[in-house]
């Protein structure tokens, strides 16, 4: 497997669990800014929408988005315990936390890393993320992981988006329980 990423970004999460998860595989440069890889190549060759992360399978098929991505992982390795098995109740709830981090707070810190955007606009997102962190403060108060007693994939995914807070000035020193996460 090859993991396409870039330094930074939300590619960290697949990474974290290809790690967690005990498999091989290479990790490939793909910068964000100029859209090349380290030899020259054309990222847009690889990948039309140019993001990362980008997982290229040994038989060439490719995920593109990183919930996916990291169910993919966990599923390969299922004695590692990254994701409960499909079909129970405990894996939708596993989809609701990772749908929970891309929508609420992925896609929040996205207009934060645009130059263009006007700071108002900005403050809008802080606001929402702060109101979103509250929140999963609280969910977090009784335990340890998202899914309660172990890691899975949504906490790897959930670390790589809140350490962006500090870049993009977004107070967390307040909450706890993620802070503890």
């Amino acid at each position: 497997m090859k993991l396409y990423y870039s330094p930074g970004s939300s590619s960290l999460s697949p990474h974290i669990a290809l790690r967690e998860a005990g498999l091989a595989f290479e990790a490939v440069l793909a910068s964000t800014k100029t859209h090349k890889l380290a030899d020259g190549t054309d990222y847009y060759g690889i990948n039309p929408l140019g993001y990362v992360p980008l997982l290229e399978l040994d038989d060439g098929a490719q995920l593109r988005e990183g919930p996916a991505i990291l169910q993919y992982i966990a599923d390969q390795a299922p004695l590692k315990n990254l994701a409960p098995p499909n079909g129970t109740l405990p894996r939708y709830r596993l989809q609701e936390w990772l749908t929970f981090i891309g929508m609420e707070l992925h896609r929040s810190f996205s207009p934060l890393f645009n130059a263009a955007m006007p700071e108002d606009g900005k403050q809008i997102f802080r606001d929402r993320l702060s109101r979103r962190y509250e929140w999963l403060d609280g969910q977090l108060a009784d335990r340890e992981y998202l899914m309660a007693d172990h890691f899975t994939v949504a906490d790897g995914y959930l670390f790589t988006v809140t350490r962006w807070a500090k870049a993009v000035d977004i107070d967390i020193s307040r909450r706890s329980h993620v802070l503890a996460h």
